[in-house]
């Protein structure tokens, strides 16, 4: 939608540029030029507006409420970014996902650009994500993230870990957001999936909400793409584990069985020995 938007107005600016100048046909390369520009400069123009939002964004957390502005930043900045780096999102499986209620979202984490696809093609979900303290303290998106209720995780230090699982939580309860989690708890620099941190499902225990399960390929091809051709990236949604599934099970056995689905997927979608 807002690159649709920006497109809009980039037209609008050519051609209007292209009346007043009195252009001839032999000059209308220049009104191709006008709209290039002004792609570019509404682009610009809301990178900036991001920024200026950020300054007056509370980064405390616990937080009361979600701000709605912040959330729609990071919707259409993952939009932004797929565009520029020539990235197209396919998402099977959307039809899985609860119709109303909250739900613990997660996935394989192999690339920084995997949080950016996901904001693109689930920006109709609400998701907020857990990201390690360092990704929070980066400038303009760090502030915006906090007021989109995303949480730091520390996992050298188990007392901080719980209090960001128990405000996921309650995030959760509150029927704030859905709550996105890699339980491998970094990237995977290669292609192969990383063991899973049990803990992270405990937050769908506690909420007693429904677990999403979701594999996540072709983001680790962006970097190398990027100048280069078009990067498919697969969003593919394996399951939704029931809530009265969730409680019933131990954490190990949810996190085993949320593991061996994603390595499946994988292993279907890239042909990976």
């Amino acid at each position: 939608m807002l690159m649709s938007i920006i497109a809009i107005l980039s037209l609008l600016a050519a051609a209007a540029y292209g009346f007043f100048a009195r252009l001839g046909a032999a000059e209308l390369w220049k009104c191709a030029a006008a709209f290039v520009l002004a792609f570019l400069g509404f682009s610009l123009l809301y990178v900036l507006s991001a920024a200026v939002v950020s300054l007056f964004i509370d980064t405390s957390w616990p937080r009361k409420k979600q701000n709605p502005l912040c959330r729609g930043y990071i919707a259409c900045g993952g939009e932004m970014c797929c565009f520029y780096c020539n990235v197209r999102t396919h998402v099977s499986g959307l039809d899985k996902l609860p119709k109303d209620g909250r739900f613990l979202f997660v996935a394989n984490h192999r690339s920084l650009f995997d949080p950016l696809a996901l904001f693109h093609a689930m920006r109709d979900y609400n998701l907020a994500y857990i990201s390690k303290p360092s990704n929070m303290k980066l400038p303009v998106l760090g502030s915006i993230a906090a007021g989109a209720c995303f949480l730091p995780v520390n996992r050298e230090n188990d007392r901080e870990a719980l209090k960001t699982i128990l405000c996921a939580a309650d995030y959760l309860k509150r029927d704030l957001c859905s709550i996105c989690i890699y339980p491998e708890g970094t990237r995977s620099k290669t292609r192969e999936l990383l063991p899973f941190h049990h803990g992270s499902f405990k937050i769908a225990q506690r909420a007693n909400v429904p677990i999403a399960v979701a594999a996540v390929s072709g983001t680790d091809l962006v970097k190398k793409n990027i100048l280069r051709r078009r990067t498919d990236v697969y969003i593919d949604i394996l399951e939704v584990i029931p809530a009265e599934e969730v409680r019933a099970e131990t954490t190990a056995a949810l996190s085993d069985r949320a593991r061996e689905e994603i390595a499946a997927a994988l292993k279907q979608r890239e042909g990976e020995a």
